[in-house]
């Protein structure tokens, strides 16, 4: 607690209209979210490299994060550092009856439907009066990357019925919607078509990863990461070759990609 003080004394500091960082004092609310954002990317790579020094490091990054929200709001006479602990750590207590009160203990299908029931009547004890009462879809953030947002949506969506109880049906879906993508790239379809089938295949898509119960955000990250190996072994066969990557032909480029992916497979 001593060097969480410390960390607040710090960003104060940081805050102060006098003595404090120019930069710092520039920042809210709106400025600071990109940086939160990357800070929780930062964590989430350290955690996939299995670095523990780098998490360690990150972790108090996303931290300062939190620290930085809280000090904006005191200096609006909003909330402080401490009220955000206190929120948390009711939140935890309430969400957790068979931890910390006397409900019996779930197992982990359980305790999922516990916890979205629990969080649904939240929603519901801050709806205003005369509202219209809370939907399944309230409260997923519209500040999500799109595809785990996509993935949330459809997980609330099926708390009330609306999913498919196999895969193979999601599957069937995905055909269906790049036949429709097809025949708008056929018609000479505009854009903003293009744009709107495009988006339903990739809808459909993290829908199938929910149901294969794969994290569909890290099975592209994974991708990502093995198309980047791949390709930077591609730039160095042609490099081996002599060969420019920038003036070499389509055939050259996928000769080079399939001994690329030969050679990572052999391993």
């Amino acid at each position: 607690m001593a060097d969480m003080q410390q960390l607040l004394t710090l960003m104060a500091r940081l805050r102060d209209p006098v003595a404090g960082c120019p930069w710092d004092l520039e920042q809210d609310f709106k400025s600071i979210v990109p940086h939160t954002l990357e800070e929780a990317y930062e964590v989430a790579q350290s955690i996939e490299s299995g670095d523990l020094t780098e998490l360690c490091d990150e972790l108090g990054d996303l931290l300062f994060q939190v620290v930085f929200y809280a000090q904006l709001a005191q200096e609006r006479g909003a909330f402080d550092f401490e009220k955000v602990v206190a929120a948390i750590a009711a939140k935890i207590v309430r969400r957790h009856p068979h931890v910390f009160g006397t409900a019996a203990r779930p197992d982990a299908a359980e305790q999922h439907r516990s916890w979205e029931t629990i969080k649904a009547e939240e929603r519901r004890a801050k709806q205003t009066h005369g509202a219209a009462p809370p939907g399944a879809l309230d409260g997923v953030a519209r500040a999500l990357p799109a595809l785990p947002r996509a993935v949330k949506l459809q997980r609330r969506a099926a708390r009330v019925g609306f999913d498919w109880d196999a895969p193979q049906p999601v599957l069937e879906k995905i055909h269906e919607e790049l036949a429709e993508l097809e025949v708008e790239l056929d018609a000479g379809a505009g854009q903003d078509r293009l744009e709107d089938e495009l988006g339903d295949v990739l809808f459909a898509c993290a829908n199938l990863a929910r149901h294969l119960q794969v994290d569909a955000e890290a099975a592209l990250r994974h991708t990502n990461a093995k198309f980047e190996r791949r390709f930077r072994r591609l730039e160095a066969i042609l490099c081996e070759a002599d060969i420019d990557a920038t003036s070499a032909d389509l055939e050259t480029l996928e000769s080079a990609w399939q001994q690329a992916k030969r050679e990572e497979l052999e391993r």
